[in-house]
């Protein structure tokens, strides 16, 4: 089977979920593939895998994890990208992992800054208390040089806002003057989102 042919049979097996539990250990050994884009493919389902069932996906946790360390942007950001789907199945799966994801939040890449902002996001849908001390990270990425990552980082807020807005709170100022001041329209109106889903949770 070559490489187009490889990539196609893992889009068939992504739309057949009764087949994912049994096909593990076989997408998981293309994680050594020698095609960037097997790898990247490879990271993704296992992602999306394991938000489905992250007891059966954490053997693969630490081969996920190791490529946050690639060289190639696309996969730390698939690697990021999985671990916050697995971690938003199940916290206990990824949490060794959880506290170095940090430091790609000054990743080179912005493709791979937007994913760390984005599996934060689902990570915090089911336990939000871990990112209590942490919203300065995320503070600064709504200053971020690239659009998409702006873009993303109120989305954490508002998800935050919705589930412990006490949390975000002290950013809501931040978050009201970049609303403001943003060049980006996208980025004006999630940080209107994010103010609005602690405004109104702290209302009820």
């Amino acid at each position: 089977m070559n490489e187009s042919e490889l990539y196609k049979s893992l889009g068939v097996l992504t739309k057949n979920r009764d087949r994912w539990k049994e096909n593990i250990p076989y997408v998981s050994s293309l994680l050594a593939h020698d095609a960037v884009k097997i790898q990247a493919k490879a990271l993704w389902l296992l992602g999306e895998i394991g938000l489905v069932d992250p007891v059966s996906a954490q053997d693969t946790v630490p081969a996920i994890a190791s490529f946050c360390d690639h060289p190639v942007p696309l996969l730390r950001a698939r690697a990021v990208n999985a671990l916050g789907r697995i971690g938003r199945g199940s916290y206990s799966v990824i949490a060794p992992w959880w506290k170095g994801l940090f430091r790609l939040a000054a990743d080179g890449a912005a493709e791979v800054r937007l994913s760390f902002v984005w599996a934060s996001e689902n990570i915090a849908v089911n336990t939000p208390d871990l990112y209590e001390n942490h919203l300065t990270v995320f503070e600064k990425l709504l200053y971020d040089a690239d659009d998409r990552v702006r873009m993303e980082a109120p989305e954490i807020f508002r998800v935050l806002g919705k589930r412990r807005p006490e949390f975000v709170r002290p950013f809501l100022e931040q978050l009201r003057q970049v609303s403001e001041t943003d060049e980006h329209r996208v980025v004006r109106l999630h940080c209107l989102g994010a103010i609005k889903a602690t405004v109104s949770k702290e209302a009820n």
